[in-house]
């Protein structure tokens, strides 16, 4: 298994585990991470962000498991993850959070985004199927 399958399989796992914990025990879930527990209307949006971090997981199993990685989903990923970053860069400056509460968040954003980018750049660089002659 090479680098950026072993990479896509570990952010496949921290989004099923976002995902449980946001659909199923979302106050419990924000407490345990320092957050405030969100009033009971917001469970709904909730619950649907709970599933696309499901989806976003189950999804990025089925590409570390194909024969061809198709880049565009681990840019997405990538795209995903600088954005969570930034979100959370911008809300720890302005007082929203604490550093305590967005330091491991902002960590794995970076670290996934890092790993994601150097290990599919070299899948990038590659000529893609019918772009002209392809070596023997």
């Amino acid at each position: 298994m090479n680098r950026l399958r072993i990479v896509l399989w570990v952010v496949a796992i921290s989004q099923l585990a976002l995902g449980a914990l946001t659909l199923f025990v979302p106050a419990y879930f924000f407490d345990l991470i320092g957050l405030s527990t969100p009033p009971a209307d917001n469970q709904y949006m909730l619950a649907m962000l709970g599933v696309r971090f499901l989806a976003y997981g189950v999804g990025l199993i089925v590409l570390a498991r194909s024969a061809n990685i198709e880049l565009f989903w681990v840019w997405n990923m990538v795209a995903i993850q600088l954005i969570d970053l930034a979100a959370g860069v911008y809300y720890t400056a302005n007082g929203t959070l604490t550093l305590s509460v967005s330091a491991f968040p902002m960590f794995n954003a970076a670290l996934f985004a890092v790993l994601l980018t150097v290990f599919a750049w070299p899948l990038a660089a590659r000529p893609s199927v019918g772009s002209g002659p392809q070596p023997a």
